[in-house]
């Protein structure tokens, strides 16, 4: 329930000017502004009594639908919430809750959301009636601060429009000729990334060596070090879109002090100040008085939206200056519009997740090299003679199945909200406007009743084919597509899928190909003990620390 302050504050205004005229009842208290301050207050208690009492626990008409249970009087399911990472809980209780399609949880104050768990339930909000359902408007106002009312936040005819404008440059014949572009950025990251491992393996050998003899250290890798490995996959990601995108290197692999690379670093980091003023946003008060808080966080959004701005209106400029002169040759999404806005976080929240899991799972991390190098010429030398095309990268089988199941196991972005615009319905049971909604594709994606026993296990070999006439290793072999939410579905799916996936599978292939990777931190296999931080993407919180190896031979 979002506070009506505007209806509020005109209900007081109006009555305090009455009540403030020489003949009206007089009134135990007087004084225009005291009696404004006094009306006011007394309708927010009343709002408040019966947004968090009185219609989630008595009025709501999804009162009855299956919901978890141990709700606490005033703040439902929060502290579960809170205390866990991004659609963890939600992963629970869809796997635990029987249902048809629809799970009611509250959260703090009692809001109530509703969480949509079957395929016939997600197709109605994605597809069939995916413009009865939209994204809340606190979340359009925050990101809009940042990203601009792009294809992202746009809405109804808008949104159509600016889609429909946007889908050439997502054809499959404009990504494929991306291939190339996607392996000399992975080519060039993979150098760097080689020279900093050997570099820093040099150094270690060298402490080592002064701190004993050189006969002790006989055991020591020379080619190992430990890298982050998030921070390196946005800065190839980064210089990635800068390049296809928008036609110029950032050089953010080169230099990972990148201003550019610094501000999304800092932009998306979910702060303390971040998080507060989200869940003021989420209740009643307006983005316009958060954005007018004298705290830090506003500053830092607002200096780096502005920075981000003009870089993205230099290079506009720079491509219409080409456009007029016809030196305009580069193959990247911005010479066939005018503006494209593209983020890069989300490939690179893939990366760290990819390297987590394969560093966990060994024997899958080997078989995928094997394929990797049998298959694809080798990357040695950062000359851009080494070069491979979207039929290299597409048919492979065991490279395909990995990041489609990374996706599925780790999908980078955990949960999504939409809210109902107006009255309707989803599988029969009515849908209040204002209702809002939780897309948990973290949670769908596991979810036992489509995948089946092993949801919760990391398994390429689902995606690969069993036998000639194999029909399942395109879904996964999950009974639905709708059980693969990373992308979502319909008219507000992800208009960036295959650029995405593409530009994965060839950084994956590159990074497998020349190094091999454990974690730093035993104890991060165990997933129980993984601490994930919430925000645009998900990520662990305190990065992806592995020992890095230099293979030879590739």
């Amino acid at each position: 329930m979002v506070l009506p302050y505007r209806l509020i504050s005109a209900i007081s205004l109006g009555a305090s000017y009455f009540l403030s005229l020489p003949n009206a009842p007089i009134l135990p208290i007087s004084g225009f502004v005291t009696t404004f301050t006094t009306l006011w207050a007394l309708q927010f208690l009343l709002w408040a009594l019966w947004s968090v009492v009185l219609y989630p626990k008595v009025f709501s008409p999804h009162i009855g639908l299956p919901e978890p249970e141990g709700n606490a009087f005033f703040i439902g399911q929060y502290k579960e919430i809170i205390r866990n990472p991004t659609g963890t809980p939600m992963l629970k209780w869809i796997n635990s809750i029987p249902n048809n399609g629809l799970i009611r949880y509250l959260g703090l104050f009692n809001q109530e959301r509703l969480l949509i768990t079957s395929p016939e339930a997600l197709s109605e909000v994605l597809v069939t009636k995916s413009y009865h359902f939209q994204k809340p408007g606190h979340v359009r106002y925050t990101l809009g601060r940042i990203l601009g009312v792009g294809v992202l936040l746009a809405e109804g005819d808008e949104h159509k429009s600016q889609r429909r404008k946007l889908l050439p440059a997502f054809a499959f014949r404009h990504i494929k000729d991306l291939y190339p572009l996607f392996w000399r950025k992975a080519q060039e990251g993979v150098e760097a990334m080689t020279e900093q491992i050997l570099t820093d393996a040099a150094k270690g050998r060298k402490k080592e060596i002064s701190a004993e003899t050189e006969e002790a250290t006989t055991g020591i890798r020379p080619d190992t070090a430990v890298i982050e490995a998030g921070g390196w996959a946005s800065r190839i990601t980064l210089d990635i879109i800068g390049i296809t995108g928008l036609g110029r290197d950032f050089g953010a692999i080169k230099d990972p002090n990148n201003e550019l690379n610094q501000t999304y670093q800092h932009l998306f980091k979910p702060t303390k100040q971040a998080r507060i003023l989200n869940l003021l946003s989420m209740f009643f008060v307006p983005g316009w008085l958060i954005n007018m808080l004298p705290v830090q966080r506003n500053g830092d959004i607002q200096s780096a939206a502005n920075f981000i701005r003009a870089t993205c209106a230099d290079l506009i400029e720079e491509k219409k200056q080409k456009l007029a002169r016809k030196e305009l040759v580069d193959v990247d999404i911005l010479s066939l519009m005018t503006f494209l806005a593209a983020g890069h976080e989300t490939t690179a929240s893939s990366m760290t997740w990819a390297i987590y899991l394969l560093a966990k799972h060994r024997h899958v991390q080997d078989r995928l090299r094997a394929e990797v190098r049998e298959r694809l010429p080798s990357i040695a030398g950062g000359d851009g003679s080494s070069t491979v095309s979207s039929m290299d990268i597409d048919h492979m089988p065991f490279l395909n199945a990995v990041c489609n199941e990374v996706l599925r196991y780790f999908s980078p972005v955990p949960l999504t909200l939409r809210q109902a615009v107006c009255d309707t319905s989803i599988q029969g049971h009515f849908v209040a406007k204002g209702t809002s909604i939780t897309l948990v594709p973290w949670a769908i994606n596991k979810s036992e009743s489509m995948w089946g026993p092993d949801a919760l296990q990391f398994n390429p070999d689902r995606w690969m084919l069993k036998g000639e006439g194999d029909k399942h290793a395109a879904s996964g072999g999950a009974k639905s597509n709708f059980a693969f939410m990373t992308f979502l579905h319909g008219p507000r799916s992800c208009i960036g899928q295959s650029f995405a996936k593409a530009e994965f599978a060839c950084l994956l292939a590159a990074w497998i190909g020349r190094f091999s990777f454990e974690l730093d931190n035993k104890e991060m296999a165990d997933e129980k003990k993984l601490e994930i931080k919430g925000g645009v993407t998900a990520r662990p919180a305190r990065g992806l620390h592995v020992r890095a190896t230099v293979i030879d031979g590739w």
